[in-house]
Order: structure tokens, then sequence, then C-alpha cells
């Protein structure tokens, strides 16, 4: 073959390969790529209609083994003819339900088939997804109005009656300012939590447009784009923050809640909206964080002068200085220590939420990092041993000192909440154009209820509490410095089997080995 032979076949297959490439992100259908050579067989690739089906984001969807899109909703069997059909390297068919990252569930009609190598080794899994949510629904309905509209028609209306008593009711007990608006945005009905907190009768209110209420304070950008735009695709919408001021009243921080009512014959007949004043709690916070901030630089200071006050005891100790008095020297540097890495968690702490958190990024050698972590951890820890497998073969672009405090973090809680369990597993892989690290542990596991909020700032589970010291804000600075690198942290845990900390960072190609 001639050198102009070869260019043009060399063109014409990357031409085919674009043309592919657009025409899987041109389908409408969800597909992903699995990779059965590495453990838990994690995702590789999805299109475009696949990130829009599910509402999660490629970085939240690279690494993830497929039962992510169940949540908690594990007890189908078609989870386990998935998990048949993988181990035996067979292709399958199933209608399963999954979740989108709002929570909102839909069915999932997904094709699943093997790729083999030339051995004959699956090695992949090409997974196709469409969503059928609309087809299950009206086969739904038409199971259930096939002998029974008009009784269904009685029956509506009757409960429409006793749900606007019920809602009325509901308006003007609870202790949260709730307004009920019409497809028009007028103000059906307030409560009088709503009037006290606005200081508004409710002549100025009811059966005015949400938007001209007093003089028009209510004709808010952020409110309008709640109502027209967020919630007509998005229902129920939970924890929306506005923040105005109010030329009465003064600024005001506010959650809504809003929650559209669909009834019979309409698409939008009522809008709830549950308003939560968060005001005074923000500005409680702000004070929090303004004292931690003055109180962890004004302890730095004299922290540093007894460390300088020790590191000279220990220098000038007499050699015939007694082993207690040795032991007592030591044990004070050893705390100082524990003292100043506690004042610099209360500091990145305070950095995170005035968003002054800085990163230096710099090329480095990834799997040199975790190793080197690792060996300082394993010297201080006998009684666990930690496990490295894979390998990244990356030099990574971000901030290495804090990408050390992760390691170190994950590590080190994994060593703490496993006491009976003497082995921890780090497993590296380089899923797609991502770097994923995670850490298993085989000890307490943590409960569906506290993963939810592991990541949250001073947040500590009911049964840790009881028996680990600690003020439950590792995790949270784990989480914002992989958000700030652009990755994402997660967990999979069960209780009493262990927990598996994973995250992924994005590889840019002038970083890639």
């Amino acid at each position: 073959m001639q050198d102009g032979d070869f260019s043009f076949s060399n063109g014409t297959l990357k031409r085919d390969f674009e043309l592919l490439t657009q025409a899987v992100n041109a389908s409408i259908s969800g597909i992903i790529i699995t990779d059965n050579q590495q453990p838990d067989n994690p995702i590789i690739y999805c299109n475009e209609a696949f990130e829009r089906i599910t509402g999660y984001d490629r970085r939240d969807i690279i690494g993830h083994n497929c039962r992510f899109l169940q949540m908690d909703d594990r007890n189908q069997k078609e989870r386990e003819i998935l998990r048949n059909a993988v181990r035996n390297g067979e292709k399958c068919v199933v209608e399963i339900r999954n979740y989108r990252k709002n929570g909102e569930l839909f069915w999932n009609e997904l094709y699943m088939s093997p790729i083999q190598d030339e051995q004959g080794n699956v090695t992949y899994f090409i997974g196709v997804q469409n969503d059928i949510t609309l087809r299950k629904k009206a086969e739904q309905e038409l199971r259930q109005e096939k002998d029974k509209m008009e009784k269904r028609i009685e029956e509506r209306t009757r409960l429409l009656k006793e749900s606007e008593e019920y809602l009325a009711s509901i308006v003007q007990t609870v202790r949260e300012s709730l307004i009920v608006l019409d497809v028009d945005y007028n103000v059906i009905s307030v409560n009088q939590h709503f009037l006290r907190t606005f200081k508004v009768s409710s002549e100025e209110t009811e059966g005015k447009n949400m938007y001209q209420l007093g003089n028009g304070q209510w004709n808010i950008p952020r409110l309008k784009e709640l109502l027209e735009k967020i919630l007509p695709t998005n229902n129920p919408v939970i924890e929306f923050e506005v923040e105005h001021d109010f030329p009465h009243i003064g600024k005001k921080i506010m959650l809504l809640n809003a929650h559209r009512i669909e009834l019979e014959g309409q698409f939008k007949d009522r809008i709830l909206i549950a308003i939560e004043d968060i005001t005074e709690r923000r500005s409680i916070e702000r004070r929090k964080d303004d004292f931690l901030s003055i109180a962890s630089h004004e302890l730095k200071t004299p922290l540093t002068t007894i460390k300088g006050y020790v590191s000279m005891l220990e220098r000038l100790m007499p050699e015939n200085a007694g082993e207690k008095f040795k032991g007592v020297v030591n044990k004070t540097s050893t705390y100082i220590d524990r003292l100043n890495n506690l004042i610099e968690e209360l500091l990145d702490v305070s950095r995170i939420q005035t968003g002054n958190i800085e990163l230096h990024k710099e090329a480095f050698d990834f799997d040199k990092m975790v190793r080197e972590t690792v060996d300082g951890l394993q010297t201080a820890n006998k009684s666990h041993r930690i496990v490295i497998k894979g390998k990244t073969t990356s030099n990574f672009v971000g901030d290495e000192s804090h990408l050390v405090q992760v390691m170190s973090n994950l590590l080190s809680n994994a060593i703490k909440y496993s006491p009976e369990r003497d082995e921890i597993l780090v497993y590296l892989s380089l899923v797609s154009n991502y770097l994923k690290v995670s850490v298993t542990d085989y000890g307490m596991g943590i409960s569906p209820e506290d993963q939810q909020k592991i990541f949250e700032r001073f947040y500590r589970a009911s049964d840790i509490q009881q028996r680990f010291p600690g003020m439950g804000i590792g995790l949270y600075i784990c989480d914002q410095i992989i958000k700030n690198h652009g990755g994402s942290l997660w967990v999979e845990s069960e209780k009493g089997k262990g927990s598996t900390f994973s995250f992924t960072l994005p590889v840019s190609e002038r970083s890639a080995v």
C-alpha cells in the first residue's frame, strides 16, 4: 500500500469514527458502555441522551455501577436478572424502575449486550435504555379506567371538594407561610403566618396577582423563574432559595417549597407555595463561621509558641532524663500536633464557607502521591494492612497537598471505623477520561439515612458519635476539595459490611502520560 493510500484510509476511518460518535450522541436512546475487566463493572462511556434521561451530569455517571440509578429501590427482580446476565456474559432485556438525580421515578426499558474480544472473553457491556414511563402510565390508566370511568368522575368530584377543605385547614394551621395560587398566579388564599411575617392583610393579598402584591414587592426575578420555568418541568420543587429586599420589612432570605396540584381536566389547577424565612438562621451561621475563623486564627499563634517550647525541651533534654519525663514531653508534642490539625481543619472550613479556598495546581504523579500517602499511614498504623491495587499511570494537574489531605482523611476513617478488621483496600483506575480512587473498609458500615447527610458540615451519625470522637468536618472538606477540582465524591455502604468511598477527577489531555 502506498503512503497516500494509507493516509486516505486513516482519514476515512477518522471520519467514520466521528460520524459514529455524532450518530450515538444524536440518538434519543440512552447508551452506556461498562468495563467488565474492572471491579464492579463501572460505566466508562455515556451519550448525551443518557445524561438527559437520568438528569445526571457525565462526571456523576462515569465510574459508577449502573445500580446507582435504582437508589434505595433495590428489591426488584430485574436487578437479579441483570446480575446473572453480567455473571454469565449474556444479553438481556428488562423493564426496571430507575430514579433521576432529583429523585423522580422513571421506567427504563434496558437492552444489555456483552462485547467479546478475539478470545471470546467478555470485556465490555453495552446498554441501551429508553424512557417508557409514559407507556407504563398509559397502560396502567387504560386498565384502571376501562370499567370505572363514571365512578372515577364522581369520586374525583367528591375528593376535589374534600381536598379543598382539607387544604384550607392546613394552610391556616401550619407554622410556615403558605400561599395557594391559581394557574395564572393569582392568590386564592394565604395563611395567618404569611400575613404576620410580611405584615399584610388578607384583603391586600387574596384575589391579587402574586407579582403585584404590595405595589410590586413580590415581582421578584427568582420567584418568576421558579413559577414559570422550573415548576412546570419539575414538580415539586424543594428548598429553592430566594433572597429579596422588601421595602417595608427589609432583607429576607427564604426557602421555597412549591407543589403543582393537578386536577381533573386541567394541567395546573393549584400551586401551593411554602415559605420558610431563614434570614435569622443564615445570620447565625455567618456569625458562627466568623467565630470559627477568628478563634482558629487566635489559637494558632499561642499554639505555635507552645510547639516551639516543646521542641526546645526535646532538643535540650538531658541524656539522664527519666523515661516518665520523656514520655510526658513526647505525649505533649503528639497532642499539640493533633490540636494543630484540628485548627487547620477549622480554618479549611472557614475558607470554604467564605469562598477563599485556594488551589495551587501543578502536574504531579498521581499514583506516586497515593503510594506515599499510604506508606506514611501504614508506618503509623500497624493494626491494619493497606493494599493498593490497580493504577492510573497518569500525571494529574491539581493541588497535590489538598488531594493528599483527601486520601489521608479517607484512609484514616477507614482504619478508625473498622477496628475489628485488619485490611483496607485502595483501588486505582482510569475510567474514560477520569481518574477513579476507591477506599474500601470492611467495618461498621453506614445506614442509608446517614449516607444522605454524611458530607454535610458538622454532621456525624448517631452511632458513630457514641463510639468515636470527632467534629464531622473531614468528609465535608474532602467533598469540597474534590468538587473544586471538578470531580465527584460518593459512598456506597451497608450496615455491618463496610463502606467504599470513591472519587473521580477529570483528566485533561495535557496531563495524561
